[in-house]
């Protein structure tokens, strides 16, 4: 790989590495760093008008009645109290120290269940009464009464302090509960008692914000016992963070939380993973719609100046990237990942936001970026798009100026990749043409057909796309193996001189991105996720790529049956030696001839037992998407990132990988219908009429063929139906032909049917017998 193919990477967006050593084996370097703490925020904008407040009254207006009132002074067991008179006044809390910031972490990796740093002394909590039937009790008296002193008291005593808290909702107060899987909070109280809260009389609501602060200011210094990490994790659930009057509140106690040292950070991770999915779903929605609201405020008057909140979205995102971990912990995740996506995020300076990240990294200056998890794919596309087009400019502008110095006449056409390809030596005449303009693969593609006129306008450049993909992807071309069980193709393993069409298919794949052309290609997640390993060509050529650590998952996507198999084996419960006679060895068969290979040094003198199994499992997996393939994955790995080689890579997931390459498999017929062009039509025409009524009761096995057929592909680009340009044009032919296509356009050439019965019929036959490339 040439010097000009690398990136130069600032510092990786991290993902919170809050996992256990196993979970967290495999995972590139860049993204095993918790984010910084930082200072600097983004910009606030004027903007979108939301919705009311709610029924809780201003911050300010609450404070100054705190000031005035102080009724509940003599029952607190401190005597800090706040005397705000308006919320631009209000008392920042300590900044976060420098030293919290840039001293060198526990690394994630060294932590095991039960973590060694030293443990505080828990303090002796008081005692709390009321258990969950008095207060559901208590509750259901106030319907018959009116009278809420009851539920006051506890609400007044319970949000009094962090020790209190602990005191209601602790399961047992007498336990330590110093574990990772075990917050020790009893978490059915502790939804019952939130669920009440917004339907009591405001006082009531009052009392438990007041009680925040006040525990919030006192527990601000000295280091943190698992009982403070408890009362965070309690309040973090408060539902009345979900009103923007209680947002000042809610700021000092992400950034509390956002300041806890990392082996705390380690401790919610796991203790977050455990709530249910109602509730993790509620306090990710409640954080992006908190940094949503910063960034467009409906009544700015309502927050203090951006100046002096600086802090308030770096908070958020990173007790954000907690949420984030603590759902990649989970299998299934709680939530989709989608879910973590900010949409008002589409609406900022996206290219800023990149700029910073890459200038500063992951220090000094906040940018969305170190938090890639929030960023939609759409946001991402823009993202990459736009620094692919400078990089095609940067470099076309480097070609006009050597051949201005050279005093040679400019030439259009380099400013573009020109691919002249015969048809009759596709894949060969498409290797050589990359291979001899390597230094001009990230301009601008355009293809011609040798003998053929015609000027590529994007339709050329389409079919080249499908024609090679077609091709190389063949049973018979011998590169890719197709598994029927998956319907997903995968590298074949078999030895050879040259691995240059692998690194061809690589090329592709990159070139596609850049174009923003979707390809028909099927590979598993799996591949995507090595492909990201890592997401940036390293500088030392020893390195290996794309080898990341395997599961029996990775295998079931690809191979279900012997993954299957696999999964039998670990679960037998006979003897597996004497029953399986099996050994660390593994036969492939190459061109006719059995090939044994050991999956360790004298595997094929090891027999596997009840006791190894897992080790030969893991061993055997690792072979089969690792090893035996490579040479080939490290050609394609190093074509897709000679023409993909940015930074912008390290934002994106496997599955967002795959979704620029092959787009979105969700499809939503209604949004194609009202952005399809139509020419010889007018929508209102009865054959058009009856051509959406029949599509949008097709099945979506058959909007997917009928996708496919116009378009060359069953999926839809990141930008939606819209991006498809799908054109309906009149085809002054008889009724009785079928429907044609010109993928290379996403054109439908449809006869002027007479009946709705007639059309769909038509219809069918000729979606259901098509290989998908109607290309003339």
């Amino acid at each position: 790989m040439s010097e000009a193919g690398r990136v130069p990477s600032p510092a990786a967006p991290p993902e919170v590495a809050a996992a256990a050593p196993d979970e967290r084996k495999g995972k590139e370097p860049e993204r095993e760093k918790l984010p910084p703490i930082v200072s600097a925020g983004a910009g606030a904008a004027a903007g979108l008008d939301r919705g009311s407040k709610g029924q809780i009254s201003t911050f300010s207006s609450f404070i100054s009645t705190v000031n005035q009132k102080k009724e509940a002074a003599e029952n607190r067991s401190s005597p800090t109290h706040l005397a705000f008179p308006n919320i631009k006044n209000v008392r920042d809390l300590p900044p976060i120290c420098l030293d919290v910031r840039q001293k060198q972490r526990v690394s994630i990796d060294a932590l095991p269940s039960e973590m060694k740093a030293p443990v505080l002394s828990e303090s002796v909590l008081p005692n709390q009464s009321k258990t969950m039937k008095d207060f559901q009790e208590d509750m259901e008296k106030v319907k018959s009464s009116g009278d809420w002193k009851a539920v006051h008291d506890f609400y007044l005593t319970t949000f009094d302090s962090f020790p209190e808290l602990n005191a209601a909702f602790k399961k047992d107060a007498t336990a330590s509960f110093n574990t990772i899987e075990d917050s020790g909070i009893n978490a059915k109280f502790v939804n019952a008692v939130y669920d009440a809260l917004l339907n009591t009389p405001q006082d009531i609501q009052k009392t438990v914000l007041k009680g925040i602060i006040n525990s919030l200011l006192r527990e601000w210094k000295g280091p943190r016992t698992k009982d403070d990490l408890r009362a965070y994790f309690i309040l973090l659930q408060n539902p009345q963070f979900s009103n923007t009057s209680t947002y000042v509140i809610y700021a000092h106690l992400l950034r509390q939380i956002a300041a806890l040292v990392e082996a705390d950070h380690h401790f919610l991770v796991h203790w977050l993973k455990k709530l249910s999915q109602k509730r993790f779903k509620q306090l990710v929605e409640r954080l992006l719609q908190f940094i949503s609201l910063r960034l467009f405020p409906a009544k700015p008057e309502e927050f203090p100046p951006i100046t002096k909140c600086s802090w308030w979205i770096p908070s958020a995102s990173k007790v954000l990237a907690l949420l984030n971990t603590a759902n990649s912990l989970v299998h299934p995740p709680l939530i989709p990942y989608t879910d973590f996506y900010n949409s008002t995020l589409d609406h900022i300076d996206l290219m800023e936001e990149y700029h910073t990240w890459q200038s500063f990294g992951n220090s000094h200056r906040f940018s969305f970026c170190q938090y890639p998890f929030v960023i939609s794919i759409a946001a991402k596309k823009i993202i990459i798009q736009r620094d692919s087009e400078q990089q095609m400019i940067s470099i076309a502008r480097q070609s006009l100026v050597d051949k201005v110095s050279r005093r040679q006449r400019p030439d259009m056409n380099m400013l573009f990749l020109n691919m002249k390809v015969r048809r009759t030596h596709l894949v060969s005449d498409s290797l050589d043409e990359l291979t001899r303009k390597r230094a001009d693969l990230k301009k601008k593609l355009k293809v011609t057909f040798v003998g053929e006129a015609g000027l590529d306008m994007g339709g050329l450049t389409k079919e080249w796309f499908l024609l090679l993909i077609r091709q190389i992807f063949h049973p018979d071309y011998g590169m890719f193996t197709y598994h029927k069980d998956s319907h997903c193709h995968w590298f074949s393993s078999f030895k050879c001189d040259n691995y240059s069409e692998f690194r061809l298919v690589g090329i592709l794949m990159g070139l596609a991105v850049y174009n923003s052309i979707t390809l028909d290609i099927r590979f598993p997640p799996c591949c995507y996720k090595k492909l990201l390993s890592p997401p940036i060509i390293p500088s030392d050529q020893n390195i290996p790529v794309g080898i990341c650590s395997v599961t029996t998952d990775d295998l079931c996507q690809i191979m279900p049956e012997l993954a299957h198999g696999l999964s039998e084996l670990l679960s037998y419960e006979g003897n597996v030696e004497e029953d399986f006679y099996s050994t660390f060895q593994v036969f492939q068969e190459e061109f006719g001839i059995i090939k044994s290979y050991n999956l360790k040094p004298g595997g094929d003198k090891i027999p596997v037992t009840n006791q190894n199994r897992k080790e030969y499992v893991q061993l055997y997996i690792d072979f089969l998407l690792n090893k035996s393939i490579y040479k080939q994955f490290a050609a394609f790995y190093y074509g897709f990132h000679s023409v993909c080689a940015s930074n912008a890579l390290m934002l994106l997931r496997p599955e967002e990988v795959e979704i620029l390459v092959c787009g979105s498999p969700e499809l939503d017929m209604h949004a194609l219908q009202r952005s399809t062009q139509y020419d010889g039509y007018a929508k209102t025409d009865l054959t058009i009429r009856y051509f959406w009524d029949v599509v949008l009761g097709f099945p979506l096995d058959l909007q997917k063929k009928l996708l496919h057929f116009t378009t060359g592909s069953d999926r839809v680009p990141v930008g939606g139906m819209a991006d498809l340009n799908f054109k309906i044009s009149k085809n002054e032919t008889s009724t009785n032909w079928l429907p044609v296509a010109h993928t290379c356009f996403n054109q439908l050439c449809l006869p002027p049917y007479k009946s709705k019965k007639d059309l769909k019929q038509k219809l069918i036959i000729g979606i259901s017998n098509s290989e998908g490339f109607g290309l003339e």
